[in-house]
């Protein structure tokens, strides 16, 4: 993991980075239903797969990379990885957990499993130790569906990483299956078209199926 500061001077986004980060202070959410047909009728595990898909695009786009570092220099990190809770059922209380991304599909679901066996028994908020700065966070509520999801954050305008992409529970619409996702991002780095190419290219990996045939997990990977 590399960071690498931003020239606030030769910085094109300078204008709507302060705009947003001081005069107006802003984040904003948007909430989508995606098409999840295809991988249901293969059986893929959803959620490691919706960690993918997002993992996939995330790490794509700068925009969705620009943070503020341990030193409080801005700058944009040159990968993340993905952070998201599990739910335990005794205590209903959840933990974060978090798998290094990997481009193979395959090899990411395998790396889920692992540290889901490992970690997902620990209670506790920061299940599997050692969380690093460069994670975006994910979160899952499969007991209900909704149209809308906002996340308040009084004082995480500081936070310009995805403060959170919340999956609900998927549900049948004539032949199609559902799944609705909630994205929470800062406008200082983020503005809505970027937001909506990020969804649109998980929408589109979505409608081709997801990973190719080839690159479906093992037993080990397919909880769904």
């Amino acid at each position: 993991m590399t960071f690498q500061p931003i020239d606030l001077r030769t910085w094109a986004r300078r204008e709507y980075f302060e705009h947003y980060f001081s005069a107006v202070p802003c984040q904003y959410s948007m909430t989508v239903k995606l098409d999840i047909t295809g991988l249901r009728q293969r059986g893929l595990p959803l959620y490691p797969t919706m960690l993918y898909a997002l993992a996939r695009s995330v790490n794509r786009h700068e925009e969705f990379r620009t943070a503020f570092d341990g030193e409080g220099r801005l700058g944009i990190y040159d990968r993340l990885e993905p952070s998201y809770t599990v739910f335990h059922k005794d205590s209903q209380t959840f933990s974060c957990l978090w798998t290094e991304y990997q481009e193979d599909y395959a090899a990411f679901c395998r790396a889920y499993q692992a540290d889901l066996d490992a970690y997902g028994s620990a209670e506790g908020f920061e299940g599997k130790p050692n969380t690093p700065p460069n994670v975006f966070n994910v979160s899952m509520i499969p007991w209900e569906s909704f149209d809308s999801f906002h996340l308040h954050c009084p004082q995480g305008n500081s936070y310009l990483l995805p403060i959170l992409f919340t999956i609900g529970r998927f549900y049948r619409e004539g032949d199609r299956v559902l799944l609705p996702l909630a994205a929470q991002v800062h406008h200082a780095v983020c503005d809505g078209f970027h937001l909506c190419r990020l969804i649109g290219e998980v929408r589109a990996w979505l409608a081709d199926g997801g990973p190719a045939a080839g690159g479906q997990p093992g037993r080990e990977g397919a909880e769904k």
